[in-house]
């Protein structure tokens, strides 16, 4: 076999007056801005589409007779100067980091995610998580915020799913050619690639870096596939999510340690490090023995500066869908490494178990991110909730209101998602501030300014190019399975553009219930075959591959589609990616979602749905269940829990069958003498109005901006200040109160003997409190109040301070206060003493309380 001594990237010869499009294709700012991407439409519409809308491809692909042609064409020159003026201007508004912080202190932010789906064209991303992720770094760059992102470059990235002729899920794993991609090596000013090492096995593994530009920010993405390391080390970086639990211990080693590496090689140095879920743990790790070894801190010392620049987020709701890795493989990886931060092997495995102690227990990422972390959330409000239950057992002590657990619900980057005509209509009745400030409720007011026969106008041309997109998509679906002309001729006829159509496209994993509408097969054929008023539905998602259950569900609903009654009016797409999503978004009236509550962390599809007027029908799951008003949208069920998931299933697809046939269905076809839905309209404006300004990642990334990041950077600074001297501080009092913790008692509490006080009494507490070695500043004494229910548990709490009033000579300590209830009810009090924390914010993160007992 011929193989060839030398590999050569050949770069299309750009003309000279076409030299605008190079640096456009070079910048993924293109994916948001509709006017960029017509211009590279315009170029090859065919290649365009052939690439994934891969400008860089594109371009490469392109003959030389073609781009000499562009010259003349006095149109594109047109456009592309127009784009590349709105380019410049973007691109313009650099970030100025001098303004940012109190004091004006300059400051960076590096953003660990495993996964970043910014386009089409940069196929590294799985699903949701991915999306959230690109969204972030977008909004980070349209609101000028000093945030970079860190990922792995993955060979082949997530898999292309095509299925049998039966329905059965395959998965096919295209390589990525980075060559030929918006991305580029970072190198040094002798022009070799910079590369940075981790020992993994005793062995070095070295690391390439990639960058992509993300408007005015960056990605920066690790690669192990260099001529350096082994086959086994090349491939870690091959598959997102690939392999057994040994390759995702090498590719969150390399994620984590490597990333925080690769930043010191670039000269950067991030006074905030956000974790997006727990496979960037490792980051902590890394900061804790690089600390001690250039700046001489102790473990805790480093620790302490660790943890106060750490944000966490957490988007799983359920622990099987955590990393956790076995005792014996976390000893062949990270034995070395415990010794490089000073502390033993054992006390390493503590920080990734609930309960330090237990041997028994696997290491869990998400349980090392909570303990290394001074602000963590889950990604909606119920899912904060669901979130501090899971891990409530890593602060045993500490009360369910107190779980240093908060949540930041997600949201959508609105211009990536929205069709052209939709922007138009925003463009031109919210006015341009609608990109600026899409968080601003004011300008969404403007909604109603849209006339209705243009807002309808927009949807039913949505609903036109889905159906034509959704035909070809399954022509070239069946003639790929070997499927007989005659089914073939049929996609030609499936689906109507006047015809009431729903979109359900997710990650097929279990619960999310794809097959609730499949309960009542005669119930739903006569739903979507009525004769006046007619339903259609479009699916598409993927199970993971080693997921049989999921890749049944998939198999069920694609024969359910085969059947006669149901293949014009059924569909599902495969291979479900953002093309697909992006038209499903625009084109849909109805996005469906069907979780099994809780489980949902948050849904951020439905969001995209709803920024382009489709109307939300889903389970109070993830961030319906704040978002939900009947105004606006549908619930099925009011949000209850069963035990009997059969049960529920049958009850909530009950439920599901009656909103369509009762309220959607009729509401939808209800016509005025114009033939315009008036009430439907109304619905699509309130939702816009009410939902837009919440569920954007511009307000999502304002949030965590005020909220972590810049305290976080701030307490980082003042740890820094005096050589350290902060951070030696504080690591000195944590100490002393984890040494002298145990010898706190409360020793004596006195209540009035009274069983009821009326509104407005106060009722006076004291108790005597035993510190050992700790003095009075070191604890916070309070009165801890609250509502009971039934079974005398707390259902809320308010709690008041007590003072010190008296130390006696056997060094007890007397505290009291006046406790004023503002509400009648039936209440329980005790007292609860917790360290009196230098930051506040961080009292309850040691997870240390002593309650009085009875």
């Amino acid at each position: 076999m011929t193989v060839p001594i030398k590999i050569l990237d050949v770069k299309p010869k750009i003309p000279e007056a076409l030299q605008s499009i190079k640096g456009l294709s070079e910048n993924l700012w293109f994916v948001w801005n509709y006017e960029a991407r017509e211009l590279f439409r315009r170029m090859d519409p065919d290649i365009w589409n052939e690439t994934r809308r891969n400008p860089v491809e594109l371009l490469c692909r392109l003959s030389q007779d073609k781009l000499e042609g562009l010259t003349e064409d006095e149109g594109f020159l047109a456009h592309m100067t127009r784009v590349r003026q709105d380019f410049d201007r973007y691109m313009s508004e650099e970030t100025d980091l001098s303004v940012y912080g109190k004091n004006g202190r300059p400051f960076l932010v590096a953003y660990f995610t495993a996964e970043c789906g910014l386009g089409d064209c940069l196929p590294i991303y799985s699903g949701g998580l991915g999306i959230l992720s690109g969204d972030h770094l977008k909004s980070a760059s349209d609101l000028t915020l000093p945030i970079i992102g860190i990922s792995l470059a993955y060979q082949k990235g997530y898999f292309r799913q095509y299925l049998t002729q039966d329905g059965w899920q395959m998965e096919t794993y295209p390589i990525n050619q980075f060559a030929t991609m918006p991305m580029a090596l970072i190198r040094d000013s002798n022009g070799n690639p910079i590369k940075i090492a981790v020992i993994l096995k005793s062995e070095k593994v070295i690391i390439q870096v990639w960058q992509v530009h993300v408007g005015r920010t960056k990605l920066f993405l690790l690669d192990t596939n260099v001529p350096e390391n082994a086959d086994w080390a090349k491939n870690i970086t091959a598959e997102l999510y690939g392999g057994d639990r040994e390759m995702r211990i090498c590719q969150e080693m390399v994620l984590g340690i490597g990333g925080v590496r690769m930043l010191k090689a670039l000269g950067l140095d991030p006074a905030v490090y956000h974790m997006n879920e727990g496979h960037s743990a490792f980051t902590a790790f890394e900061r804790i023995r690089a600390l001690r070894e250039e700046e001489g801190l102790s473990f805790n010392e480093a620790l302490e500066f660790v943890r106060f620049t750490n944000v966490f987020t957490t988007h799983t709701p359920v622990s099987e869908g955590i990393d956790t890795f076995k005792t014996d493989l976390m000893r062949v990886y990270l034995s070395d490494f415990a010794k490089a931060m000073g502390i033993s092997f054992e006390v390493l495995q503590g920080f990734g178990r609930q309960n330090p102690w237990n041997k028994e227990e696997e290491f869990s990422m998400a349980v090392l991110a909570l303990r290394v972390s001074n602000w963590s959330n889950g990604v909606s409000r119920l899912h904060g909730q669901v979130s501090q239950r899971m891990w409530r057992n890593i602060w045993p002590n500490t009360s369910k209101f107190d779980l240093p657990i908060t949540h930041v619900t997600n949201g959508i980057h609105t211009p990536s998602w929205i069709s052209e005509e939709m922007a138009v209509n925003y463009n031109r009745y919210l006015g341009p501030r609608w990109i600026e400030d899409p968080d601003n409720m004011k300008v969404w007011e403007r909604v109603d300014k849209i006339p209705d026969t243009e807002l309808w106008r927009t949807k039913e041309r949505a609903r036109e190019r889905l159906v034509t997109f959704t035909r070809g998509r399954l022509r070239k679906q069946l003639i790929k399975r070997g499927h007989v002309d005659r089914d073939v001729a049929i996609a030609d006829e499936i689906l109507n553009p006047g015809t009431l159509t729903i979109g359900f496209a997710r990650r097929f994993a279990q619960y999310k219930r794809a097959d609730l509408l499949l309960r009542d097969i005669e119930r739903l054929e006569k739903i979507l075959t009525n004769k006046k008023h007619p339903v259609q539905i479009i699916f598409a998602g993927k199970a993971h591959p080693q997921d049989n259950v999921g890749k049944e569900l998939i198999k069920r609903l694609v024969q359910t589609t085969n059947r006669d009654t149901f293949r014009r009016h059924m569909v599902f797409l495969e291979d479900y990616n953002m093309e697909i999503a992006r038209h499903m978004v625009q084109g849909v009236d109805v996005w469906l979602n069907t979780p099994r509550r809780p489980f949902e962390a948050c849904g951020t599809s439905g969001m995209k749905a709803v920024a382009n007027g489709v109307l939300h029908l889903s389970v109070l799951d993830g961030w319906w269940d704040e978002g939900f008003d009947r105004q606006i949208g549908w619930a099925i069920g009011t949000g209850e829990v069963y035990e009997d998931n059969s049960f529920q299933d049958d009850i909530e697809s009950r439920s599901l069958y009656n909103i369509l046939e009762k309220e959607i269905i009729p509401l939808f076809y209800e016509r005025g003498t114009d033939g315009l839905p008036r009430r439907w309209l109304a619905m699509m404006k309130a939702s816009l109005h009410q939902l837009c300004p919440m569920f954007n990642t511009h307000r999502m990334v304002e949030e965590y901006w005020d909220r972590f990041y810049i305290p976080a950077a701030e307490h980082g600074t003042q740890l820094r200040e005096g050589a350290w001297q902060g951070v030696k501080n504080l690591s000195a009092w944590r100490e002393k109160i984890m040494f002298n913790w145990t010898n706190v008692v409360i020793k004596n509490i006195e209540m009035e003997q009274v069983e009821s006080v009326e509104l407005g009494e106060v009722y006076h507490v004291e108790a005597d409190l035993f510190l050992g070695d700790l003095s009075a500043e070191d604890v916070v004494v309070e009165a801890y109040c609250g509502r009971l229910d039934p079974s005398d548990q707390y259902t809320d709490r308010f709690v008041q301070i007590m003072s010190l009033s008296n130390t006696d000579e056997d060094h007890l300590y007397r505290y009291q206060c006046d406790v004023e209830f503002e509400e009648a009810g039936h209440f329980g009090l005790n007292i609860r003493v917790t360290p009196n924390h230098p930051n506040p914010e961080s009292r309850h993160i040691m997870g240390l309380a002593v309650w009085g007992q009875k």
